[in-house]
C-alpha cells in the first residue's frame, strides 16, 4: 500500500499510515501520528502530542510548537524539534557557568610541577557543557538538517573530550614511576580516543554513541585495577571517586537510551524529570567526581616520591 501524502488541518486525533507513506503533515492540534513501514517525513505544526514510527522510519521528523512525545522503532535518521523547553536552560546552562567560574578557583595551579595537568583537567570538565549549551541553543536554527547534524557532532565532541582529556592526568599519575610505560599508555589512549571520537560523532543512534566510549572505559578500568592490585600509584581516596565517576556516566547513558521515566508515563515528564535531563544531571555529577578525584591525586602527588630501583 502506497500513500504518498497525508495532510490534516485543524484538530485531528489520529493519523495512521501503513506501508510506504512519503509525507504526513498535521496543522493545528494533532494528538497522534502512527506510521508503519517506510515513512520518509513527518511534519507537525502546533501542538502534537505523540508521534510513533515503526519499521524503517523515518528519515525526517519535524515538530514545531509543543510536541510531547516521539517514539521511533527501527532506523530513524533525524528528529528536529522546535519550541524547546526552558528547563534545558537549567540543566545545561547553569553547570556551564558554574564550571567556568568555580573550577579554576579550586584547581591548585601553582602547587604542582606539571601545570599541563591542571590545564587539561579544566578543559576536560568544561568541554561537555560548552558543546551541550551550543547544541541546545542553536538546534532549532532555520538552517535545517545540516546545521542540526553539525551541532549534534559538536555536542558529542565535547563528551568525547571529557573522556579523553579527563583521563590523561589519571594515566600520568597512575604510571608516574614508569616513565616509558606512561608515555606509551598516553599514546595508546589518545589513539583509542581518536577512534572513539570518530565513532561518536558519526553514530546515528544513542546506542552506537554510548558504545563509542567502550574502549576508553575498558582502558580506564585497567588503570584502576592496576592501582588496586598492581604497582600503580595515586591517592588512596581518589579511586573510589573515579569509580563513581564512570558509574554515573554509564548509568546516564543507559537512562537516555531506555527513555525512562517518560516511557512509563507519557506526558508527565515533558518539561521536568525526563530521561534527557536525568542524563545531563548524571553527567554533571560524573564531572564533579572526576574533579574531586583529580584534586585528591594532585594533593597526594606533592608529597610522593617514586621508590628507588
Amino acid at each position: 500500500m502506497v500513500s504518498p501524502h497525508t495532510t490534516t488541518h485543524g484538530e485531528s486525533s489520529h493519523n495512521y499510515t501503513h506501508g510506504e507513506s512519503s509525507h504526513i503533515y498535521t496543522h493545528g492540534e494533532s494528538s497522534h501520528n502512527y506510521t508503519h513501514g517506510e515513512s520518509s517525513h513527518n511534519y507537525t505544526h502546533g501542538e502534537s502530542s505523540h508521534i510513533y514510527t515503526h519499521g524503517e522510519s523515518s528519515s525526517h521528523i519535524y515538530t514545531h510548537g509543543e510536541s510531547s512525545h516521539i517514539y521511533t522503532h527501527g532506523e530513524s535518521s533525524h528528529i528536529y524539534t522546535h519550541g524547546e523547553s526552558s528547563s534545558h536552560i537549567y540543566t545545561h546552562g547553569i553547570p556551564f557557568f558554574l564550571f567556568l567560574v568555580l573550577l579554576p578557583l579550586s584547581i591548585p595551579w601553582g602547587e604542582v610541577d606539571s601545570v599541563w595537568i591542571c590545564v587539561v583537567h579544566y578543559l576536560a570538565c568544561l568541554s561537555p557543557t560548552v558543546g551541550s549549551v551550543l547544541y541546545h541553543l542553536f538546534m532549532n536554527h532555520v538552517g535545517g538538517e545540516g546545521v542540526y547534524d553539525n551541532l549534534l557532532s559538536l555536542d558529542m565532541f565535547g563528551v568525547c573530550l571529557v573522556n579523553t582529556l579527563g583521563a590523561l592526568p589519571i594515566i600520568h599519575i597512575t604510571l608516574l614511576c614508569y616513565p616509558g610505560v606512561r608515555q606509551l599508555a598516553l599514546l595508546i589512549y589518545i589513539l583509542l580516543s581518536a577512534y572513539g571520537i570518530y565513532c561518536a560523532t558519526t553514530a546515528r543512534t544513542n546506542v552506537l554513541r554510548l558504545r563509542a566510549f567502550a574502549w576508553q572505559g575498558v582502558f580506564r578500568l585497567g588503570l584502576f585495577l592496576f592501582r588496586m592490585f598492581g604497582r600503580g600509584v595515586g591517592s588512596p581516596r581518589s579511586l573510589r571517586l573515579f569509580f563513581t565517576m564512570d558509574a554515573l556516566a554509564v548509568l546516564g547513558g543507559v537512562v537516555n537510551i531506555v527513555q525512562v521515566p517518560e516511557r512509563l508515563s507519557p506526558g508527565l515528564f515533558d518539561n521536568w524529570g525526563n530521561s534527557h535531563q536525568i542524563m545531563h544531571v548524571m553527567v554533571v555529577c560524573s564531572i564533579v567526581y572526576l574533579h574531586w578525584g583529580t584534586l585528591e591525586d594532585l594533593d597526594w602527588i606533592k608529597s610522593f616520591e617514586c621508590p628507588l630501583e
